[in-house]
């Protein structure tokens, strides 16, 4: 497989350097304001000056008097070119947060608090929950799909790659025509994936990498694996629990269908249950993993509405009333535009 991997230091340096660009682009954009007029500067009887005519439309002087272009001194109102300056800046803020956010992820996939004989003893742990309770046994599933070699190259490919294609379609689609409900999802999607990370710090092996499960690991049968290997473990396949992937997911699909009033949108629906089908078929998750994704982020959009409740509560105290409606949630309610 192609690898198109960025290292955490490559995706911090370009992280910081589009957040520079982004506040340099912010700074040229912004409007030149007036200059006042000297001190002791009397202006004549029945002329205002140019910040009086711009308040007062209806006080400026007719077209004949009117000063030609090359008369004017003072700021002329924003053009197309500020404003395309104040659109490239939003657009590189939000990819230096997410290229920010991949870099963390991509540190935090380089430690762990234990070494792999504790991550397979966590992995076994969850294997025999599983059994306890009578989930499906993620080895059956699998090997319902061996026998069709096809399919479990289609579903390795799914894995490697798509998370991140989806959900930074997802993440465009949002900004570029629901920007209203963009910084909603952008939070969301911060809490969960930061949540993720640390919880990955105490590591978890795969089912792939668990003897006796009988799991056999499709990626590397066929030469499709992602992953480094250092006396048969790297650090980042020691994080299995939770499932970015299934997180992610359902993330992009609860998105889809509060934000679009496509009669098509509860396909999405379907995107986060594939998701768990291939990363079980693969053997990169239990279904546990997937429960925990799921969990967190239903704790990620929890803190947010409790966040809003707070500050609601903060300025009804200081007698301004409810200050206004807050940004509506994109879980909590459907807005009235659509793409």
């Amino acid at each position: 497989m192609i690898d198109l991997e960025l290292s955490w230091r490559a995706a911090a340096v370009t992280a910081a350097c589009l957040a520079a660009a982004s506040m340099a682009a912010r700074h040229a954009a912004r409007p030149a304001e007036p200059q006042p007029a000297p001190a002791g500067q009397v202006t004549p009887p029945g002329q205002a000056t140019r910040a009086e005519q711009a308040a007062s439309p209806e006080q400026a002087a007719p077209p004949e008097q009117a000063a030609s272009p090359d008369q004017v001194t003072g700021p002329r109102p924003p053009g197309s070119w500020p404003r395309r300056l104040t659109v490239a800046a939003g657009i590189a803020q939000e990819t230096a947060i997410l290229l920010a956010l991949f870099a963390l992820w991509q540190l935090a996939g380089s430690f762990s608090l234990v070494g792999p004989d504790g991550a397979v003893a966590r992995a076994q742990w969850i294997w025999h929950a599983e059994r306890v309770v009578h989930m499906p046994s993620e080895t059956e599933i699998q090997r319902a799909f061996l026998g069709h070699p096809l399919l479990v190259q289609g579903l390795n490919l799914y894995y490697a790659s798509l998370h991140f294609v989806v959900l930074i379609g997802c993440l465009i689609w949002v900004y570029a025509w629901h920007r209203r409900q963009y910084p909603q999802v952008r939070i969301t999607l911060v809490l969960f994936t930061a949540g993720a990370l640390l919880i990955q710090f105490l590591p978890v092996a795969p089912p792939r990498m668990l003897p006796g499960d009988g799991m056999v690991d499709t990626a590397a049968r066929y030469g499709q694996s992602v992953y480094g290997s250092v006396a048969g473990f790297n650090a980042d396949q020691l994080s299995a629990m939770p499932s970015v992937h299934v997180g992610w997911a359902l993330l992009v699909a609860l998105v889809v269908v509060q934000v679009s009033r496509s009669r098509w949108r509860w396909l999405a629906l379907g995107y986060p249950v594939l998701t768990l089908l291939a990363v079980v078929v693969t053997a990169n998750h239990f279904w546990l993993d997937g429960i925990a994704a799921a969990l967190l982020l239903g704790l990620a959009l929890a803190v947010q509405r409790a966040g809003r409740a707070v500050r609601r509560g903060i300025r009804s105290r200081r007698g301004g009333g409810p200050g206004g409606e807050d940004r509506p949630d994109y879980v909590a309610a459907r807005p009235s535009v659509d793409a």
